[in-house]
């Protein structure tokens, strides 16, 4: 009989052809799943949460990275802190998932337990010659970006998040992410592989097909378009468009508010991009008629017309406005299961139902996120199908997602893949 085997994760990487979608075994592979964790979930930075998570010192909350569990917590002295959830006696979970309020990190299987910095200050019947010193739980590599907090698993965190944590430190600034409030938070079980769920993200080819209460608020001539298929009129829409961009963008920058395009995609290891994109309609805010839903602001924010402060990395996305915000973080569960994650912030004082509507703030992304996990369950099941053959990226509306697979590409053949 003969007994075939995989070929090696090198040879789909060989594979994958200039301007096209990865080879098939890229997305379906478990070895390849595998690999993935490792290598952009264990040894770059990556997005688990936020300072305003744990307002209080106290709370904590539980996020899951593959078989890594981690604990982010705010010490009795108001400091973040993020450490390995696991006891430094028999490796027991310390906190189940989610969120929940302590004094102490006491372990539920024999009551080790550990202060909120982490160190051990009681563990029974352990006899006098026990040293506590070196038992303290694990610490983890992290940075706020601007109240967004970043972590690395490696024992060598790549050093480029300095230029994502220097650009971001003022471009949040005025929104005070780290004293915000969390309004809503949902978890959307999306049916395919994180790097469709990104790719999903990174372009609005499909908005306006898919999108109509996204498109309420997003200009999609931001997104790329075939400027040969427009009629004359379309075209000097465009023009007026882009003009309008680098006038609006100007004045931003002349008001203090950082805008113009920064982007770390290629020949990096930590990769971002941010930019201050207009919103359409009303121009205020990212909801049903482009109107804030909140009345009281972000922060310092005292502007409804600063459009929407864009941020991405290879795990999250999130839009910054004056009156609230949109964080969306991604966590992959198996090849073919990916965890989308999105709170909603708003001032850390703003009363429900007093400054804002609830319904008003999160029905776009609500509608949003549901519509991309129809269309990731989509392209995840075609990517599956023997039928598939790598498609081409449209010059126009698709550059970021062939970025990022060249990026994907060079980081795994870093790696050693």
């Amino acid at each position: 009989m003969l007994q075939t085997f995989a070929s090696p994760i090198s040879t789909l990487l060989d594979a994958r052809a200039e301007g096209h979608s990865l080879p098939a075994g890229l997305y379906t592979r478990e070895d390849v799943f595998e690999a993935d964790l490792e290598v952009f979930f264990r040894r770059h930075w990556i997005c688990i949460g936020l300072e305003c998570d744990v307002p209080e010192p106290g709370d904590a909350t539980v996020v899951d990275i593959g078989k890594t569990s981690l604990i982010l917590l705010r010490d009795d002295d108001g400091e973040i802190r993020v450490m390995h959830n696991v006891c430094r006696h028999r490796g027991a979970r310390l906190l189940d998932p989610g969120k929940t309020i302590v004094s102490k990190l006491v372990c539920p299987y024999h009551t080790w337990t550990y202060e909120l910095t982490g160190e051990l200050s009681y563990a029974p019947h352990m006899g006098k010659g026990f040293d506590k010193e070196c038992r303290s739980l694990k610490p983890v590599a992290f940075r706020s970006v601007g109240g967004l907090i970043y972590v690395c698993l490696s024992d060598s965190p790549p050093e480029d998040i300095g230029r994502l944590v220097d650009v971001m430190a003022e471009r949040l600034a005025p929104y005070d992410i780290r004293s915000a409030k969390v309004a809503y938070e949902t978890d959307v079980v999306e049916r395919g592989n994180w790097k469709l769920t990104i790719e999903n993200n990174r372009e609005c080819y499909h908005c306006s097909a898919n999108h109509p209460e996204l498109c309420v608020s997003f200009v999609d001539l931001d997104f790329g378009f075939d400027p040969d298929a427009l009629s004359p009129e379309d075209r000097a829409q465009a023009e007026e468009h882009f003009a309008l961009y680098e006038e609006r963008t100007k004045q931003w920058e002349a008001d203090g508010y950082p805008s113009a395009a920064v982007e770390q995609l290629l020949d990096c290891t930590t990769n971002f991009r941010t930019q201050r994109l207009i919103i359409s309609g009303a121009g205020e805010s990212q909801t049903p008629d482009a109107t804030a839903a909140s009345a009281k602001l972000l922060g310092t924010m005292s502007r409804k017309d600063l459009g929407d402060m864009h941020l991405w990395g290879h795990n999250s996305w999130n839009h910054f406005m004056g009156d609230h915000a949109v964080v969306s973080i991604v966590i992959p569960l198996s090849a073919d299961r990916t965890l989308v994650r999105t709170k909603w912030l708003v001032h850390k004082d703003a009363v429900e139902g007093v400054d804002y509507d609830l319904e008003k703030l999160t029905n776009v992304w609500i509608a949003t996120t549901d519509q991309d996990a129809e269309l990731v369950a989509r392209s995840h099941a075609g990517v599956e199908d023997p039928a598939y053959v790598p498609g081409p990226y449209s010059p126009f509306s698709e550059t970021n997602l062939d970025k990022f697979a060249s990026w994907y590409i060079d980081r795994m053949r870093a790696h050693g893949y």
